[in-house]
Formats: C-alpha cells, sequence, structure tokens
C-alpha cells in the first residue's frame, strides 16, 4: 500500500544480536508496553532518563561500552527477545477483533485526519484534549486491528516551552522539534529524494514534505511546508498549531485536509472512508469529491458517495471555537478550485453556509455536517448541545431526531494507567485483563486487593509527583536562575501526607481555574488546617493570544507565591504530556469545574479515575454519564449573576463536610478505609466504560460498519 522509502535513521554502534532496538525505537509501541520501556531502561538507566524517556535520542547518545555489554548479557537477551518476539507478533499480525468481527482490513483501508496528535511528549504536535484523544485513538486502533491511515501536520519550530514571570505572567519560548532524535522519519519517493507532494490549485504553489509517525500498526503521515522551494510566507503554514490570523489559519486547512488527501493519494493508499477529528481538515471532502468528478461523476454523484463514507466529529459545544472564514477569503483561495468541482460560486459557498448567520462567512463544521452522512458529539451532554446548536442544518427535524449521535472519548488504558499501578493489578486480576478492558465484570476483581495495598501503591505515586515537581523547580533554578517567587511558588514546599487536589488543563476563562479561588479566606483555612491540611497543584497553559486566559493563570500564580497560602498552593510551569502522567496518576482528588454544558467530554478526570484517583467535578462532560454517586463527588454549576459565588461555595462544602472527614479518617493500621473504598469504586466504575477500546468499537459498530458498506460499491479514494 506504501510504495515510498522511509528514512528511520541509524545507530551505527547497535550490535547485532540487539539490532531490533532500532526498529522497536521507532515505533510508539514502545510507549504503551511497559516491557519494552522497561527493556531500554535496563540497558542503561541513567541513559533511559536523561533521554527523557526517548528511546531514540537515548540509543544515540548510549555509549557503545553499554551496547556491548548489553549484547552479551544473557538477561539482558532474555528480556530483549521476549519484548521483540511480543512487539513482531503483534505488529504483523494480520487478524485481530476489526478483521473477525467487521471486514478484511487490506479491504478498507480508513483515513483519520486531526490537526494535533498527543503521542508522547517527544513529538509536541498537540495542544490539548483534541490532540491526546486522537493519539488515544490511533494506539486503540492499533490493538483492534483496525486498519487506520492517519494524516496531519508535524509543527517543526511551532512548540511553545511555558515560562512564568516572577509577577505571574505567561511568557512562551518557541522550541524547534528535534526531528534527528525523535521516533519520526522522513518519508522518501522512488528516486530517493524525500516525498515532496504540491497543493492543488494553490498560487503561488505550495509544497509540503512527507513525515511519518508508525504508532503500532497504525501510519501517521505529517506535513511540513518549511521549505526552501516555498516562499517564507508559506514555509510558515506548518510552524505552530492553530494560526491567528484568518487567512493564515485557512491556508493551513487548506494543506491539511486537501494537502493530506494529496499525499495519501502520492502513497499510492486508496482509503475506502474518511473520519475527521473536527473542523480543521474538512477541505479533504472537497479533493474527495474532485476526485471523482475527475473521473467523470457529476457533483451531486460525486458528493453523494463521499458523503455516504464519511464520518465527521466535534468536539465544541460554543460557537466561537468554530472556525469561519470571510466569503473574500474563500473567493481568493478557491475560485480555481469550485470549477473543478463542477460548481460556481454561490452553490460552493453554501456547502458552508450556516442557516443561522448567512453572512458570517465560509463555516467549517457547518461544512463538515452538510457533507457527511455520520456525525457524532463526543458524550451524551455535548450530543444534546450540539443538536440544538445545529438544528437549522434540518429545518422542519424535531430536536430529538436531528441525526448527531454521540461516543463519548475515552482513553488508551495501557498508555494512561502508571505501570506500578498496572503490576498491582496483574498480581489480583486475570493476567489477560487487558485484553477483556471494556468488560465491567473484569473490573470488579479490584475488590479483591487488599486495601492496604492500593493504599500503598497511591502514596508511592503521590511521592514520585512530588519529587518530580521539586526536581524541575531545582533545574529551574540551576538552568536559569528564576526568581525565587517563581521556585516557592511551583511546589518546593508540597507535603506527601496533605490531602493534594489536582486542577490540570488549558487555561480557557470558561474552565474556571480560580473558582476555588473564589473565597479566599475560607479557602485558607482549608488549607491551612493544622491537622488536616489541603493543598492544590495547578498546571496548564493559556493559548499565546488568549489573553483572559493569561490573566486567569497569574491570578492562580500569585495565590501559590502568597505566604499566606503556607506553601499549599502551587503551579507547576510548562505542563506537557509527561507532566500530566505524573498528576493524572498522584494526586488525591482530580478537580473539574468548568462552566456548564461548555465541557464538551473531558478526559483528564477519566485518567485519573482509572489510577484510583476519585474526581470532585461540575456535573458536564463526562462526568454526567460517569458519577455515581459512590465514585467520587459532584455537584450541579448555578446558573446567575453570582454563579462563580454559589459554584466555589459548593467546592469548600464539599471539602469540609464530605472530603477531607473521609481522607483523614485513618483506622488504627493507618489506612483511610473509607477513602480506599471510592478509590476502588473509580477505577471499578470508570475504566471500562471510558476506555478507548470501548470508544473505537463503538465508533465501528455505528459508523465505520455502514460506511463500509457504502463503500464497497463505489471505488475508494
Amino acid at each position: 500500500m506504501d510504495a515510498a522509502k522511509e528514512n528511520r535513521g541509524t545507530f551505527p554502534y547497535l550490535p547485532g544480536r540487539i539490532a531490533g532496538l532500532g526498529e522497536l525505537a521507532y515505533n510508539l509501541w514502545w510507549s504503551w508496553h511497559t516491557e519494552a520501556r522497561m527493556l531500554f531502561k535496563m540497558l542503561d538507566r541513567s541513559a533511559w532518563k536523561v533521554s527523557v524517556h526517548n528511546p531514540v535520542k537515548m540509543l544515540h547518545d548510549v555509549n557503545s561500552e553499554a551496547l556491548d555489554a548489553a549484547s552479551k548479557d544473557p538477561k539482558f537477551l532474555r528480556h530483549y527477545d521476549a519484548v521483540m518476539a511480543k512487539f513482531r507478533a503483534e505488529i504483523n499480525e494480520t487478524g485481530g477483533w476489526f478483521h473477525s468481527g467487521v471486514a478484511a482490513p487490506e479491504m478498507s483501508p480508513i483515513a483519520y485526519f486531526s490537526a494535533e496528535y498527543g503521542l508522547h511528549h517527544s513529538l509536541p504536535f498537540y495542544a490539548g484534549g483534541l490532540g491526546f484523544l486522537a493519539g488515544d485513538f490511533l494506539k486503540e486502533c492499533s490493538d483492534l486491528g483496525v486498519p487506520l491511515i492517519a494524516a496531519g501536520f508535524m509543527y517543526p519550530g511551532g512548540y511553545v516551552r511555558q515560562r512564568i514571570t516572577p509577577d505571574g505572567w505567561q511568557e512562551g519560548e518557541s522550541e524547534t522539534v528535534d526531528r534527528e532524535n525523535a521516533p519520526i522519519c522522513r518519508v522518501f519517493d522512488d528516486k530517493g529524494g524525500p516525498l515532496t507532494i504540491k497543493i492543488p490549485f494553490m498560487k503561488p504553489p505550495i509544497y509540503a514534505e512527507v513525515w511519518k509517525i508508525q504508532v503500532g500498526r497504525v501510519s501517521l503521515y505529517l506535513m511540513d511546508t518549511d521549505l526552501e522551494v516555498n516562499d517564507p510566507w508559506n514555509r510558515e503554514i506548518s510552524a505552530r498549531l492553530y494560526m491567528g490570523g484568518p487567512e493564515q489559519r485557512l491556508r493551513q486547512e487548506i494543506v491539511l485536509g486537501i494537502g493530506g488527501a494529496e499525499v495519501l493519494s502520492a502513497l499510492g493508499i486508496r482509503h475506502s472512508i474518511l473520519h475527521l477529528n473536527e473542523g480543521h481538515p474538512a477541505f479533504a471532502i472537497l479533493e474527495r469529491i474532485r476526485e471523482r468528478v475527475e473521473a467523470g461523476l457529476d457533483f451531486d454523484k460525486a458528493s453523494e458517495q463521499v458523503r455516504a463514507t464519511t464520518i465527521f466529529t466535534t468536539h465544541t459545544p460554543v460557537p466561537a471555537g468554530h472556525d469561519v472564514f470571510p466569503f473574500s477569503l474563500m473567493e481568493q483561495y478557491f475560485h480555481d478550485y469550485w470549477p473543478a468541482l463542477g460548481l460556481d460560486r454561490d452553490a460552493f459557498m453554501q456547502l458552508g453556509m450556516s442557516p443561522e448567520n448567512p453572512s458570517a462567512g465560509f463555516n467549517m463544521t457547518a461544512f463538515a455536517m452538510r457533507m457527511s452522512e455520520y456525525r457524532n458529539a463526543v458524550s451524551l451532554r455535548h450530543g444534546e448541545v450540539t443538536r440544538k446548536m445545529w438544528r437549522p442544518l434540518w429545518p422542519g427535524v424535531s430536536e430529538e431526531e436531528i441525526p448527531i449521535k454521540s461516543v463519548t472519548n475515552g482513553v488508551h488504558i495501557p498508555t494512561w494507567i502508571e505501570p506500578r499501578m498496572q503490576l498491582l493489578l496483574n498480581r489480583f486480576m486475570d493476567m489477560d485483563w487487558l485484553n477483556e478492558q471494556d468488560v465491567p465484570e473484569t473490573w470488579k476483581l479490584i475488590e479483591d486487593i487488599p486495601d492496604r495495598e492500593i493504599w500503598e501503591t497511591h502514596y508511592w505515586l503521590k511521592m514520585k509527583l512530588i519529587v518530580r515537581i521539586r526536581e524541575r523547580a531545582r533545574q529551574r533554578w540551576l538552568n536559569d536562575s528564576a526568581d525565587p517567587h517563581i521556585i516557592l511558588a511551583s511546589g518546593v514546599l508540597l507535603d506527601p501526607n496533605a490531602l493534594t487536589i489536582g486542577f490540570a488543563r488549558r487555561f480557557a476563562t470558561y474552565k474556571r481555574a480560580a473558582l476555588i479561588l473564589h473565597n479566599l479566606g475560607r479557602l485558607k483555612k482549608i488549607l491551612n488546617d493544622q491537622w488536616r491540611p489541603v493543598q492544590i497543584i495547578f498546571a496548564g497553559k493559556a493559548h499565546p493570544d488568549d489573553e483572559p486566559g493569561k490573566h486567569l493563570l497569574q491570578q492562580v500564580f500569585n495565590a501559590a507565591k502568597d505566604p499566606s497560602s503556607g506553601g499549599h498552593i502551587a503551579f507547576v510551569e510548562d505542563y506537557d504530556e509527561q507532566l500530566a502522567q505524573y498528576l493524572v496518576h498522584g494526586v488525591d482528588v482530580w478537580l473539574n469545574n468548568p462552566v456548564p454544558p461548555l465541557e464538551a467530554c473531558g478526559t483528564s478526570g477519566m485518567k485519573a479515575s482509572l489510577n484510583g484517583v476519585p474526581n470532585l467535578s461540575t456535573l458536564d462532560g463526562w462526568w454526567i454519564e460517569g458519577f455515581n454517586g459512590k465514585n467520587g463527588w459532584a455537584f450541579n454549576g448555578k446558573d446567575g449573576e453570582d454563579r462563580d459565588g454559589e459554584d466555589s461555595a459548593a467546592i469548600y462544602d464539599i471539602l469540609e463536610k464530605k472530603l477531607i472527614p473521609l481522607y483523614y479518617n485513618v483506622d488504627d493500621d493507618g489506612i483511610p478505609h473509607g477513602w480506599v473504598r471510592v478509590m476502588k469504586e473509580a477505577m471499578i466504575s470508570s475504566a471500562p466504560l471510558f476506555s478507548a477500546r470501548r470508544m473505537v468499537k463503538e465508533y465501528v459498530e455505528k459508523f465505520y460498519r455502514n460506511a463500509l458498506k457504502s463503500a464497497s460499491g463505489n471505488p475508494p479514494g
């Protein structure tokens, strides 16, 4: 299917006996298999740590003596042979759940397009939850044998590291992706040169080079426009996520959608159905239609075929979150394109016109909704909001009958469960439990785990989190001579014995990061209780162009550096995938308090629950489905002028009357058995229902299966 060659880099000092390490390093399969990561750790523990758990960088940097020693060490070789046998068996597996229950993979490649992918911190091509959802989706499709091919952008120079000034203001430091030391490889054409595609109908021409990430059995192709052949403006198209200006944003989405389709065509990949993760890549629909019109179909017939084989997932419950481009801009960039579809200007513009505001411009979500047969929101509540929002697209249809379904998000369990917690589950659950992870009965075996073992495992993870936070602060002090206020606010005074609340997400105003700070007088009494102290760890970034979000972050930071908080509030800067792992594993409670109904789903709370960390959350997004009265705490977000005052009071009440007494109610054996009961219930109730396995199977059963039937009578592409 893939005619192009790939450059996976070379490790010249790698002995032949363990040469498979190079192949393994360039496949992210290792990122969700503990035994594979342990293999690299066994090779050289210090090199593994210095590489920040990136095997490609590690193999480039490790000394040849360590490699030679490993190639002759019987213990290492036994582990190496076992891991490589499992790796190759899974990667070369042609069967699996999809093959046995749906269709032969070779007959049904599915193209998945997304603007971002959160796979590993060595590949920072993500901004938040949308990217991690896409990354988890790819991993689970690999596990289930779903024949997915994915497309997106590489963003070579646009990852922004967060730095906080002494007065709490967020500043960004752009960091170039180190491609030579990351599990990504350039794709070459049959002539031996870098595979480069030309975006159709763009003047002046725009070219993109193709790179590849291997995610188990799933191939992810990424485009990079930072090429000398492009003019400076065009080189910047793939520089960073979500360009600020509308014209450059439009150009980015043209390259993502139309260019992504061109990449698959250049690779000889004829996909049967298209799945769009949000509206950013929706122009891929146009390219699929254009190919059919070019082959002889008229627009109506071509669009009918494409619509019947297209799935669109929307994650955005607020109108401002949907891309709308002025008609004048659309005309500037598509005036040569719509004739190739057999359309005139008006007919083309109507494809993206929103009935509620037809003069606003070309609405990417309205376009994707019209041109997809299968549409879904990402939680049950989000489905209700989305049907109401887009009801004008289906005049005369009752809200309940609007054809927008729901598939609640899930998280990839092997990625997000902490290895030490996984080892504990391995001892008390069926050894095949990961293969039955979406079966609720599987998780009921957690009841058999002694409370002491759950509690001691959690406490170890909590200590690991605090040590990591302190080490980050130490490095900031050593490397940057950071202001002491920044160091003191970053968590160096955290107490592992105090009840620890975690809040980590994007600092958008609707997520209300500072809600718990609303009544500082009452909060400080809670935090500074001598016998039952509480502490809060904040982390997250504001969008570089989001001034209100930056002010919100500044408010949180100033509370963290305030001496009257007693060191019980911390803000940990530069939130990334690795810090997210530590936080969802190590805090005692996960706090989430968005303004309802603006949380489409949310997945960080799922990751916390998976590791025995209960949620304290507004009843919004996934928590409406997940909360059962025994697995955490919930409150209904109020509506009115004093919404924040009432909601913060609800949080304080829950803390004072329920959470804190339960946490500190420790028996003579030193274990808070009541609290452990909630921890177990969080895992039992949440893990199977909010797993990526359940999610992917639901997409297949609700959408892919029927779309594949429609595709069987039409030429793919």
